[in-house]
């Protein structure tokens, strides 16, 4: 599986704050760009996969709604957050 408990802990480490902090805005959002980028990758080599396509553009809604929230609540934070995960917007 890409996705093992250690690599979950290891995100929520770096961007949240500490390894089980799993309900912060930052280390879902990060959590949620590792996800999309694989995904990405996956749906770059399997074009007609069209379950993975919904489950990725549906990921990119919950991501958008997350940075939304945390816009809205503290700008810094998002700034932040934007900066090392290196998104647009």
């Amino acid at each position: 599986m890409y996705l093992t408990a250690e690599k979950k802990e290891q995100i929520f480490a770096e961007y949240g704050n500490g390894k089980n902090d799993t309900g912060s805005p930052e280390g879902q959002i990060a959590l949620f760009t590792y996800r999309i980028s694989h995904l990405t990758e996956h749906l770059k080599k399997n074009r007609k996969d069209f379950n993975t396509e919904r489950s990725l553009v549906l990921l990119v809604g919950k991501r958008r709604k997350l940075l939304n929230y945390l816009k809205d609540k503290d700008i810094e934070r998002y700034r932040s957050i934007i900066a090392k995960l290196g998104l647009r917007k």
